[in-house]
């Protein structure tokens, strides 16, 4: 890895990778063994929203004879950025100094987890692994599915002036710099709009965001937590963000949030 980072840090030394999980009992044990391989410094904290199939009691067995190896277990299945912002905190509070997402299906090769955290040490402030740049691929996913999230990307982009090609990407990288300074708390989406939301509050702080290639590969086993509620989410707060960086009426006070709430509480009535 590149040898310093941001004012001369070096962001690699502590990093931590998020793995969010709901019923992944078939692959976690797997995939946590591959992340401890590619990257034997990081502590791995799995975040479990109480599933069923006994996920986070495998964890915690790893656990036992891996001290580098943690499982929090939440009550309830409360959505992506909830377990993501729980994964944040727990992170932050332990002194990392990278903190790393990656989905529990396989879908990201946990081999790539250092090249973006190389990314963090020449200075990004996100690193992203992304499906759609030059030699970047999605392997196995329907024509359907990739062209809601290559549409997807494009409205956001657009909407928001992101210059990132794949800001729905889930295999990511961030400098717990900049983490820091965005206040989780206030982060409104929960499905993959969470990741867009993400990276336009990271942009908008000034960090360089780099992209590296992958190839994005479909899950082993188990079933996608992709929902058309996950869909609609993300573009209505695409649509009410842009709209905001465009209406400066919109940028006053609580505005925003009251339209944000306005809208979803109308898609819910409909749905």
């Amino acid at each position: 890895m590149s040898e310093k980072g941001r004012m001369g840090r070096t962001v690699s030394l502590h990093p931590w990778v998020i793995i969010p999980t709901y019923n992944e009992a078939s692959n976690i044990v797997d995939l946590v063994g591959c992340v401890r391989d590619a990257v034997p410094l990081a502590t791995v904290l799995v975040v479990d929203d109480n599933s069923p199939d006994g996920t986070a009691d495998l964890v915690e067995k790893l656990g036992v004879t891996d001290e580098l190896v943690r499982v929090l277990r939440r009550p309830t299945k409360e959505g992506l950025g909830a377990a993501y912002r729980a994964g944040f905190d727990a992170a932050l509070g332990a002194g990392a100094t990278a903190v790393v997402e990656i989905d529990a299906d396989f879908s990201h090769d946990p081999k790539v987890i250092p090249e973006l955290l190389d990314a963090l040490d020449g200075g990004a402030g996100l690193a992203i692994g992304s499906r759609y740049i030059a030699g970047g691929s999605s392997e196995g996913l329907t024509t359907v599915r990739l062209l809601i999230s290559r549409l997807g990307n494009l409205y956001a982009a657009v909407m928001l002036g992101l210059k990132v090609r794949d800001a729905t990407a889930g295999f990511r990288a961030y400098d717990t710099e900049a983490l820091r300074m965005i206040d989780l708390e206030t982060v409104r989406a929960d499905g993959y709009g969470f990741q867009v939301e993400m990276a336009h509050l990271v942009a908008k702080l000034g960090f360089p965001i780099r992209e590296i290639p992958i190839t994005f590969h479909d899950r082993r086993t188990g079933t996608s937590k992709m929902s058309a509620h996950i869909v609609v989410e993300a573009m209505l707060l695409c649509t009410v963000w842009g709209i905001a960086r465009r209406v400066s009426w919109l940028q006053h006070g609580a505005r925003e949030d009251r339209v944000i709430d306005g809208l979803e509480r109308l898609v819910r009535r409909r749905s």
